[in-house]
C-alpha cells in the first residue's frame, strides 16, 4: 500500500495504474447504479403518482440539467485546484437525494430528490474522469473505457435490482440502495487518499511540467469540438429514447410485464457496458476517429429496423445497437482531451455534462412527443438520429500529433 502511495509523477506517467483505474471504475459503477434507479423506477412512479409522459420527461430533465450544467464548471475549477476528496462528497449528496426519492410525498419532492442526485453526479464525473486520465499511462482510451465500463455496468445492474427489490415491494425499498452509496463513499475515500499523495508527489517534482499542444489552430479546435458535440447529441438523444422509454415501448407493443421490461432494459444496458470497453481498446489500437465513424454511423441500419421488429428481434437489435453505439463515447472523450491537452477536467465536465444534458433534453422532448403521438412514433423518429454520424468525416486526424513545447 505504502509503495503505491509514494510513486512519483514520472513513474505514474510511464505506466497504467490498474488498481486505481479499477477502484474508480467500481466507484463509477456504484454511482451510476444509484442514478439508474430514477429511470428504472419510472413505471412505478408513473403508477403511484399518476404521472404523464411529460412529467416523466421533466423528472429526467431536472436530473440531467442539474448534472450537466455544473460539470464544466466543476471540471474547470478542479483543473486549477484539484480536490481529492470531492468524489466521496459527491456520493454523499447523491445518497441524500436517494433517500428523499424513496419517501417523496409528491411530484415536487421527486424533482427535488433527482436534483440532489444530479448535483452529486456533477461533482463526481469530471474529477473521476480526470483521475482515470492521470492513472492511464499510455493507454488513454483503455483507461476511459475501464472508467466508463463501471458506469455502464452500474446503469445495467440498477434496473435489474429495481426489478428484483423495488418493483415487487414498493417505492420505499429504493432506500436499500443507501448501502450501495455508503460502499461508494468508502471506495472513493481510498481513491481520494491515492490522488492526494499523487498531487503531493507531483508538487515536489518538475519533470512533467511541460505544455502540450495539439498542433491545430484555434478555429480548427473549436470546429472539431462542435462536431464532437453534435455527435454526442446524436448518441445521447437516441440513448434517451432507449433508457427512458424502452420499457414503455415493450409494454405497449408486446404487453410484457413491468418486471420483464426491466429485465430487457438490463440486457440493453449490459450491451452498452460491453461496447464501451470494446470501443476504448479499438480506439487505442486503430485510431479514435475510425471508432467514432463505426459507432455513430454504423448503428443506423439497426436503429432503423428496431421499431418494426417482433419481440425476439427487438431484443437482439437492442443488444447490437447497445454494443455499437456505446463504443464511441470513450473515443470521443479522449479525442477531445487531445484537442485541448492540459484541460482534462474542463473537457471531461463539458462532455459528460453535454451527455447528461442531451439525455435530459431528449427525455423531456420525447416525453412530450409521446404524449401527443405515441411511443411507437418516438422510436420511428429517433431511428434516424445516427445518420448525424456522417459529420465525423470533418474531424481532423490528430492521432500521435500531440507536441510538447
Amino acid at each position: 500500500m505504502e509503495s503505491t502511495l509514494i510513486e512519483t509523477p514520472k513513474q505514474i506517467a510511464q505506466k497504467t495504474v490498474f488498481g486505481v483505474l479499477f477502484a474508480i471504475s467500481i466507484g463509477h459503477m456504484l454511482n451510476d447504479m444509484i442514478q439508474s434507479v430514477i429511470t428504472s423506477a419510472y413505471p412505478l412512479l408513473k403508477q403511484n403518482y399518476r404521472l404523464s409522459f411529460s412529467q416523466i420527461g421533466l423528472i429526467t430533465f431536472t436530473f440531467q440539467v442539474t448534472a450537466s450544467l455544473l460539470q464544466p464548471f466543476v471540471g474547470s475549477f478542479t483543473d486549477r485546484k484539484p480536490r481529492p476528496y470531492s468524489l466521496p462528497v459527491g456520493m454523499g449528496i447523491t445518497l441524500a437525494g436517494l433517500l428523499m426519492l424513496s419517501w417523496a410525498p409528491g411530484f415536487t419532492a421527486i424533482l427535488g430528490a433527482v436534483a440532489l442526485m444530479g448535483i452529486g453526479s456533477s461533482i463526481f464525473h469530471p474529477e473521476s474522469s480526470r483521475l482515470a486520465h492521470v492513472a492511464a499511462g499510455g493507454q488513454k482510451g483503455l483507461a476511459q473505457s475501464i472508467f466508463q465500463l463501471g458506469g455502464n455496468s452500474g446503469s445495467a445492474i440498477g434496473p435489474l435490482l429495481v426489478a428484483l427489490i423495488v418493483a415487487p415491494y414498493g417505492q420505499h425499498y429504493i432506500a436499500w440502495f443507501a448501502v450501495v452509496a455508503l460502499l461508494g463513499i468508502i471506495v472513493l475515500s481510498w481513491v481520494g487518499r491515492w490522488y492526494k499523495a499523487h498531487l503531493n508527489s507531483r508538487a515536489k517534482n518538475t519533470v512533467l511540467k511541460q505544455t502540450v499542444q495539439s498542433g491545430l489552430s484555434k478555429t480548427k479546435i473549436i470546429f472539431s469540438l462542435s462536431v464532437l458535440m453534435l455527435l454526442i447529441f446524436s448518441k445521447f438523444f437516441y440513448l434517451a429514447s432507449m433508457t427512458n422509454y424502452f420499457t414503455f415501448f415493450l409494454i405497449g407493443k408486446f404487453h410484457v410485464s413491468i418486471q420483464q421490461s426491466q429485465l430487457f432494459l438490463f440486457v440493453f444496458l449490459a450491451s452498452v457496458a460491453a461496447g464501451t470497453l470494446i470501443g476504448g481498446f479499438l480506439g487505442d489500437r486503430f485510431g479514435r476517429k475510425y471508432v467514432i465513424w463505426f459507432s455513430i454511423l454504423g448503428v443506423a441500419p439497426f436503429t432503423l429496423m428496431l421499431p418494426y421488429a417482433n419481440l425476439f428481434w427487438t431484443i437482439w437489435l437492442a443488444v447490437i445497437i447497445g454494443v455499437i453505439l456505446s463504443s464511441a463515447f470513450s473515443a470521443i472523450v479522449v479525442y477531445a482531451h487531445e484537442l485541448l491537452p492540459g484541460k482534462v477536467g474542463m473537457v471531461s465536465g463539458l462532455f459528460f455534462g453535454l451527455a447528461f444534458g442531451m439525455g435530459g433534453l431528449g427525455s423531456a422532448l420525447l416525453g412530450r412527443l409521446a404524449d401527443s403521438t405515441s411511443i411507437m412514433y418516438v422510436f420511428q423518429v429517433c431511428s434516424f438520429l445516427p445518420l448525424i454520424g456522417l459529420l465525423t468525416g470533418f474531424l481532423p486526424n490528430i492521432e500521435g500529433k500531440l507536441k510538447e513545447v
